[in-house]
């Protein structure tokens, strides 16, 4: 396998693991006020988090920019509180073009969150490459095919609900937003006890 090839597997497998449950219930929540026939909106609010997570996850990998894990620990887990909360208070379907852009460079906020909670794992990876520019590359584009996977299956398992199942639109949102605030405050919960702890 080229080393293209390997770090593309790494973030594909990095983000569709348990491990970055984490990341796969922002998505969800991310996702949840969207239905199939928005993909293009959904496509641009993750390709926006894509883009805010891969600039802190290169200034990280390059040690460009240092932040403490256990904060990152408490920051990844707000993100999907605020973003359940936005969902749970918007009770429209659709967003006007403002409202959506405000939600793409919120997106993209997140992103750099998340970025931060990526790089430790990329960071010991490219601990033996020399040119860490190519990988750092595949290994986003890795996770950038992983979200859309998991924006996919959510999407259509949104169409199978509402469409065949005939759950109303506002109904499903909250349901995946009510589950992204309760695991979240949970999780926050535990990141600051553990920090108080050490």
């Amino acid at each position: 396998m080229t080393i293209f090839g390997m770090y593309f597997s790494l973030g594909l497998n990095h983000i569709l693991e348990f491990q970055a449950y984490d990341h796969i219930l922002f998505l969800l929540v991310l996702c949840a006020v969207y239905v199939l026939k928005e993909w293009k909106q959904t496509l641009m609010l993750v390709t926006a988090f894509t883009i805010g997570h891969a600039t802190t996850l290169a200034l990280a990998s390059l040690q460009i920019i240092i932040f403490p894990t256990g904060i990152i620990e408490v920051l990844i887990p707000t993100t999907i509180l605020i973003t359940a909360i936005a969902n749970i208070i918007h009770k429209k379907t659709t967003y006007s073009k403002r409202l959506h852009y405000l939600k793409y460079l919120i997106a993209m906020f997140f992103g750099l969150i998340h970025g931060l909670g990526f790089s430790h794992t990329l960071r010991a990876l490219l601990g033996k490459e020399q040119n860490i520019i190519k990988p750092l590359f595949a290994f986003n584009l890795g996770i950038e095919a992983g979200q859309i996977i998991i924006v996919l299956i959510t999407l259509s398992i949104a169409y199978l609900f509402i469409n065949l199942i005939k759950v109303k639109r506002r109904e499903w949102n909250l349901v995946i937003s009510g589950m992204g605030l309760g695991i979240s405050i949970i999780l926050i919960i535990e990141n600051i006890q553990l920090i108080i702890n050490n």
